[in-house]
């Protein structure tokens, strides 16, 4: 078997990070790498890649219910009317990451969205403009043919910054885009890797 897979006790494989936690197995099987449009949650998905930065994703994970309590769901229009003493209030509030950059990014976040709202715009047409042009022939084999930073995701990055988000960089980015799904990067083996293309003739 691919060493970069786990068996699991149901004889499923999946990739290696997921381990046996059952919440990383539950995100693995149901979410990641499933392509995302809804515009409520992929604003959600920027906005927790940007509370991961310097942390591991389970960390996050396991925090997102009470993420989207203080986030009021991370509707959009709550969240920009957040208030300087929200903020302060979130920082003490020792179930989530009590980080203010983080925590003030997110609002600036909610009202960058509600300014692409009342340009006609979304998020979720933006984002999904940057998806590479052409998937890769069959899923990658190993961690190491799996990208941190790619053209896409710099690009993408340098537009959100251009439009006022916060803390989406280019690695930042990239695990969005495996998140929703702009790429599938469920290795060779994995139960939800995709099924590779047959090559054309010729």
């Amino acid at each position: 078997m691919n060493p970069s897979l786990v068996l699991d006790n149901d004889g499923v494989a999946r990739c290696a990070w997921v381990g046996t936690d059952p919440d990383y197995v539950r995100y693995h099987d149901e979410e990641w790498g499933r392509p995302l449009r809804d515009e409520e949650r992929l604003f959600e998905k920027v906005c927790l890649e940007g509370f991961q930065a310097g942390l591991s994703w389970i960390t996050i994970l396991r925090r997102r219910p009470v993420f989207r309590e203080v986030f009021h769901g991370f509707d959009v229009n709550r969240v920009a009317d957040m208030t300087d003493a929200d903020v302060d209030r979130l920082l003490t509030d020792a179930r989530i990451i009590r980080h203010r950059g983080k925590i003030e990014a997110t609002r600036g976040n909610a009202r960058a969205t509600r300014t692409l709202h009342l340009q006609g715009e979304s998020l979720a047409e933006l984002i999904w403009n940057f998806a590479p042009a052409q998937a890769r022939f069959g899923p990658p084999q190993t961690y190491a043919d799996i990208p941190a930073i790619t053209t896409e995701s710099t690009a993408l990055s340098a537009e959100l910054k251009r439009r006022g988000y916060r803390f989406v960089g280019p690695t930042t980015m990239y695990a969005l885009m495996q998140s929703a799904g702009l790429v599938d990067d469920h290795l060779a083996g994995c139960h939800r890797a995709a099924a590779p293309e047959p090559r054309a003739r010729g």
